[in-house]
């Protein structure tokens, strides 16, 4: 890991923030021991909201909380303001590794590595903190501890709501991502995540005897081809290059082996590589799963929640994370990363300002490689000291730049 000695009032911000970081590395590792101690899901996230509240009001943030949970700071003075999301929400997952700081909250685990995501940001919030004392920062930073990125809508839309990016120029964030070496950055202009919606199919029918299913509607049969159907359907009809992705998460019918049931239901989520087409995916699946059931003398009624669209980054911030990523951590440092298919609430930001997302290497060099949203999900602790230079880097080179 880069390193730096005590910077002098002459120094760079990048020195600054670099030291700054290292001074507090031990405690932001604690904060997020502390954080993945102690999970909590979308919008209770009330004991994690105040731990963060407590530390940015110590070090000079005007602090305002969100309603329910989650909360907004800010520091410096001007009319620009550029701002630095995390999310805080952890979930429904049991934990399974063997850590200290393991959850103590059966069923919740930070499996997505939002307790990273947390503390990396107070991190930055430290440095950015001591380069406005400073006089280093020419504008005003603006922190969004979100809560609920893991459900739809999310926690997102409501920050919007209360007025998250008024007066904000660019927004960023980070993601962990466990398939890339801690200490490595990966960037992407572009879509770096895809848009995501949750879907339910719920059927009905008169239900009666598997001996007689000419009788009644074969509800089950009928689903079953709705789980299997629609996915070939939307290949058809939706442009091959927008890659449409259905998947079926759950799946409920009958109570016996001999009894066609009278109501069944089919829950999953679509995603979709491309926005374009995203905005007209819901008419299509709406359509599509109508003519699917007709044969079946059973009915269906489409609940489609449309979830987050992509996140797409811009090529100025994008290059501006590229610069920042060399100015902190040094060259070589940073590698492009592809469009994932997982969808993140942080897109909803970009639809009204310019930003980025970038992904936060949390893996062991020569370690086992996790995946997210996973109770064994183990990180590389240095990964919040990387990800808070990176975000405080980026803010002031926004501002400064």
């Amino acid at each position: 890991m880069p390193t730096t000695p005590d910077p002098s009032a002459a120094d760079s911000v990048e020195r600054v923030i670099n030291h700054v970081v290292e001074k507090h590395a031990e405690d932001l590792i604690d904060l997020r021991r502390d954080l993945h101690r102690h999970p909590e899901l979308s919008w209770e996230e009330r004991r994690t909201t105040d731990r963060v509240v407590e530390i940015l009001e110590h070090i000079g943030w005007r602090v305002t909380p969100s309603q329910r949970s989650g909360a907004l700071a800010e520091i410096g003075e001007g009319e620009r303001v550029v701002a630095l999301r995390a999310d805080l929400d952890a979930l429904p997952v049991h934990d399974l590794t063997p850590d200290p700081w393991a959850s103590t909250v059966p069923g919740v685990a930070h499996a997505c590595g939002h307790d990273v995501h947390t503390a990396a940001l107070v991190g930055a919030a430290h440095a950015l903190a001591e380069a406005h004392g400073r006089g280093q920062l020419a504008g005003r930073v603006r922190l969004l501890f979100q809560p609920a990125e893991e459900v739809m809508p999310g926690g997102a839309v409501h920050l919007l709501n209360h007025g998250a990016l008024d007066e904000v120029e660019r927004i960023f964030a980070l993601h962990a991502e466990p398939a890339v070496d801690v200490g490595t950055i990966g960037v992407r202009t572009g879509a770096i995540t895809s848009a995501a919606d949750r879907i339910e199919v719920r059927v009905e029918g008169t239900g009666g005897h598997t001996s007689r299913p000419h009788l009644t509607g074969d509800l089950t049969f009928a689903l079953a081809k709705i789980t299997s159907e629609l996915p070939a359907v939307l290949s058809r009809r939706m442009d091959p290059r927008a890659g449409v992705s259905v998947v079926w998460g759950m799946l409920r019918a009958g109570s016996a082996p001999n009894v066609i049931p009278d109501q069944g239901l089919a829950a999953g989520t679509v995603r979709i590589l491309d926005s374009v087409a995203w905005a007209g995916v819901e008419a299509v699946v709406r359509e599509a799963v109508l003519d699917i059931v007709r044969p079946y003398g059973v009915t269906a009624a489409v609940d489609y929640l449309q979830g987050v669209p992509p996140v797409f980054n811009d090529t100025t911030s994008a290059r501006i994370i590229n610069r920042s990523v060399d100015a902190v951590l040094g060259t070589h440092h940073r590698t492009e990363v592809p469009q994932s298919l997982g969808g993140e609430d942080f897109g909803w930001y970009l639809s009204g300002v310019p930003g980025a997302m970038f992904r936060l290497g949390t893996r062991t060099p020569g370690g086992a490689t996790y995946d997210l949203h996973q109770g064994d999900l183990r990180v590389d602790e240095q990964a919040v000291g990387v990800g808070a230079r990176v975000l405080a880097a980026v803010a002031a080179r926004t501002l400064n730049g």
